[in-house]
C-alpha cells in the first residue's frame, strides 16, 4: 500500500530561495521537486539525517605548505611551563 502523494503550489517564494534552491538542483543533478522536498524535510527535522554544511567546501584541500608561515607561528607551539604551575 503506497501513501497518498499530496500535491502543494508555493507562492510568494522569495528570489533568494529561488536562486539557491535552483543551484543546488544544477548541481546535484536532480530535479527542482526533488531539492524542495528534501529541504522541507530538513528545515521540520524529518530528514533523520544531520545537516551538513557546506560554508568552507571552496577551502577543503587548499593548504599549501610555506615553510615562512611556519616559521611565523612556530612560537605558539611553545609552552610557557611558568603558565602550567
Amino acid at each position: 500500500m503506497t501513501q497518498k502523494q499530496i500535491q502543494y503550489t508555493l507562492r510568494k517564494v522569495p528570489p533568494q530561495i529561488d536562486r539557491e534552491l535552483r543551484k543546488r538542483a544544477r548541481k546535484e543533478q536532480r530535479s527542482l521537486n526533488e531539492i524542495a522536498l528534501e529541504a522541507l524535510k530538513q528545515g521540520l527535522g524529518l530528514a533523520g539525517q544531520p545537516l551538513r554544511y557546506h560554508d568552507l567546501d571552496a577551502l577543503a584541500g587548499t593548504w599549501v605548505h610555506d615553510p615562512a608561515f611556519d616559521r611565523a607561528i612556530e612560537a605558539m607551539d611553545q609552552v610557557d611551563p611558568a603558565l602550567w604551575k
